[in-house]
């Protein structure tokens, strides 16, 4: 089980910690990744943590604004979001599989999302 939490209505240039929660898995073993779907778009990858704790960042418009990093202990995985604009409105998932990947068509197992909005 996934469950995403610490979205919420934010103003440009704010930032935000999302978390996501895992149960089920064991980040050793499992790759999880950070999506966000805007309303009308396609879910696009944002970064992904691998189980070794390798990282990846998707998005060319988050880089260097986000962050993804982990908790093993907790069995958390966070995404860590500085200087938010208008364009990173969108409901964030999490999502988790034995490896990487910047399509959410290879993931199996989501979470629910958390929204965040960046409005002023």
């Amino acid at each position: 089980q996934l469950v995403e939490s610490g979205g919420g209505l934010v103003q440009p240039g704010d930032a935000l910690r999302l978390s996501c929660a895992v149960s089920g898995y064991t980040l050793d073993q499992y790759a999880i990744a950070w999506f966000r779907q805007a309303p009308g778009e396609e879910r696009e990858g944002v970064s992904c943590i691998t189980s070794s704790g390798g990282t990846f960042n998707y998005a060319r418009s988050v880089k260097g604004r986000f962050t993804i990093s982990r908790d093993n202990a907790e069995n958390t995985v966070y995404l860590q979001m500085n200087s938010l604009e208008p364009g990173d409105t969108a409901r964030y998932f999490c999502a988790a599989d034995r490896y990487c990947s910047a399509y959410a068509e290879y993931f199996e197992n989501w979470g629910q999302g958390t929204l965040v909005t960046v409005s002023s």
